[in-house]
This record gives structure tokens, sequence and C-alpha cells, in this order.
């Protein structure tokens, strides 16, 4: 098992170790200029799905004469249902090693299969944005959508395609109106029953306030009212000049009144006034509601190339709704008492990856 100190010098005198939590400023400043580096590359979540998850994080950086020349955030996950993982990044919609040269790039992946094969897991999976591992299976459920974003309103409304438009004018001539806030509560009571519908285990509330707690400059939370009744919410993310609404959802009412067409229009103004010049609408799996959603705005599906490592599966983990095998247990979910999916579902959804 992978206790031994991970410290590896290959030729070029480049190092690969195990990250350490003294190494988080010079992390961190890594990720903020390399272009290959996303929100999720940050070092905290390393305390976010350790804290918030349960899941035990095996981070590893490459350095050369003091300074990083790539970094891998790692998670194990181990799960009686969903199997046994190696993940970078579980909780995230993107990972995968981000580097300034390839010899730090090949380095981490050769020491992370090493990883893999010494805890014994079923798989190894990155999460990358482009292909970067040649002869790995890859996994093509999943799409991204981001899109540049205009420096005002009349530029941006106008680069959405007119039907999406006019589901935005009737959520504004419906007298729907938002706020930002930091009332964990308040997010939470939509987004959990949000999920619950969808068939899907919610993350705790620990989950959630340890994330704010970590990245409190970098998160926002927004809220939609309709007729002084909450009906949609978004936690949002906002890193170099993009901004992503990651954790989103709504109840039935916001249906009828377009609320989540309101709710995303509403983060778009308010971002590209705070100089944000990418919106990033995240992961969708093909052909979905959201994905659908997603395109109405007119964002292009961009792919996502999530690739595998197996070490002892003999094919893709298909942990995802789309497996035939969770059919009956996403119908059995919403159908439950939202106060029982609240309860029972962290304990289900802290496995997920």
């Amino acid at each position: 098992m992978f206790e031994k100190p991970i410290d590896t010098t290959v030729a070029g005198g480049l190092r690969v170790r195990r990250y350490l939590p003294s190494d988080q400023a010079r992390w961190d400043a890594f990720v903020a200029h390399c272009a290959q580096a996303t929100f999720f590359h940050r070092a905290g979540w390393a305390r976010v799905i350790t804290e918030g998850l349960g899941q035990r994080c095996r981070y590893l950086l490459a350095e050369r004469n003091g300074g990083i020349e790539g970094i891998l955030p790692l998670a194990e996950v181990r799960s009686r249902l969903f199997g046994h993982a190696l993940i970078s990044t579980p909780g995230c919609v993107y990972g995968g090693i981000a580097a300034v040269s390839e010899e730090a790039r090949q380095a981490l992946t050769l020491e992370s299969m090493s990883l893999a094969r010494r805890l014994g897991v079923d798989a190894l999976e990155m999460r990358n944005r482009e292909a970067v591992c040649p002869g790995w299976p890859t996994q093509n459920l999943y799409v991204t959508f981001r899109r540049s974003l205009g420096e005002g309103d009349a530029e941006n409304f106008k680069s959405i395609p007119r039907k999406q438009r006019a589901m935005v004018r009737k959520a504004i001539t419906a007298g729907l109106a938002a706020c930002v806030t930091e009332d964990l509560e308040r997010f939470y009571r939509i987004y959990s029953e949000s999920v619950r519908n969808l068939g899907t285990p919610v993350y705790s509330r620990k989950f959630f306030s340890t994330l704010i707690d970590e990245f409190r400059d970098n998160t926002e939370l927004s809220v939609v009212t309709a007729a002084g009744r909450d009906v949609a919410a978004v936690l949002s993310f906002y890193f170099r000049d993009e901004v992503l609404p990651y954790y989103g959802g709504s109840r039935p009412a916001a249906r009828l009144v377009k609320g989540n067409d309101f709710m995303y229009w509403d983060l778009m103004k308010r971002a590209a006034a705070q100089g944000v010049r990418v919106f990033d609408y995240g992961r969708s799996k093909v052909g979905t509601g959201p994905y659908h959603f997603k395109k109405n705005w007119g964002f292009v599906p961009q792919p996502l190339h999530y690739e595998y490592y197996l070490v002892r599966s003999l094919s893709i983990p298909e942990n995802n709704p789309t497996n035939p095998r969770y059919r009956l247990l996403i119908a059995t979910w919403k159908r439950l008492p939202l106060s029982i999916a609240n309860r029972v579902g962290p304990m289900l959804a802290r496995h997920l990856g």
C-alpha cells in the first residue's frame, strides 16, 4: 500500500514527490499561471475532499531547482457499491496533470500509474479537457460548455439565440429577482430538493460549508425568488477571468416562471460587470436535458477526455446515471421523502467520485 514517501528523481534533476501542506502557496501560484490548470487544480480541494467527502488525497508535484513544473491532484475513492478508484479529481469535472514541460507530464503520469498499481485500485481516472494519454481507454460520455462574455449586457443578451432570449424576457416580465447571499441553508434547501428530484444523492452540508470556507474569496451563492418564494439557487466559482456556475438547482415552481433562465442570465450580467470574460456552463452528459438547455443558450459542446489506466478492472468503470445498473436506484431515490434523502444521501454521494 502507498504509505512510503514518494520522492523520485528522474533524468535532468526533475523530482516527483508527494504534496505537503507547506507547498500550498507555491502550488496555487503555479495553478494561477499554468494554462492547463483549472479551478479544480487548486490545492484547497485537498481539504474539501478530505474533510467534506472523507476521501484520502494523494497529490503529486514535479519540481526542478526549486520550481514546480507540474502538478497532479489525486484522491483515492473506496466504495463497495462503486468500486475502488484513483481519480483526478472526485467531485470535480476537470482534473489530470497540469504541467509546463513534457518531461514533468510524463514523470507524473508514470508515478500515478505506479501509485495506482501499488494501491490495487480498479482504475486510475484522469478528467482531462484535452486528450493527453494515447492508448488509454477513453470515456466520451461528457462534454463541457464554455464561451466568451462581452463587456456589456446588450452584447451578451444579443449573443443568446432568439428563442432563448424569449425565455429570459418571460422571466424578467414575471417579476423574478436574484440576490447574492451568504445563507448556505437557503441554498441547500433548494439544491437538495433539486438533486433528489433527479434521483441523485446530495452532498452533505459539511461538504458545502468546507468548500465555501476554503474558497471564500472565489465562491458566490445566489438565489432567485418568485413572488417572494425561493425557486432556484446556484453556487458559482470564480477563477482567473472565468465564472463557473457549478452547483445549481431549482424547484418545480421555477419551470413555470423560467427561474433557471433568469438565474443564469443574472449571473452572466453580474460576472461581466466584474470583468469576467469566460462563462463556463460546466459538464453535461451528451443528449440529456441539461445538455440541450446549454446548447439553447448558444454554447457549443466541447468534448471532455476522461482517460483511464486500468489496473484491476477489465473495462472503464461506468459509475454514472446512464448505467442501466442504477436505474432502479435512481427511480427509488426520486420517491424518497426529502428528509430521508438528505439524511442518507451524503453517505452515498461521498463515494460517487
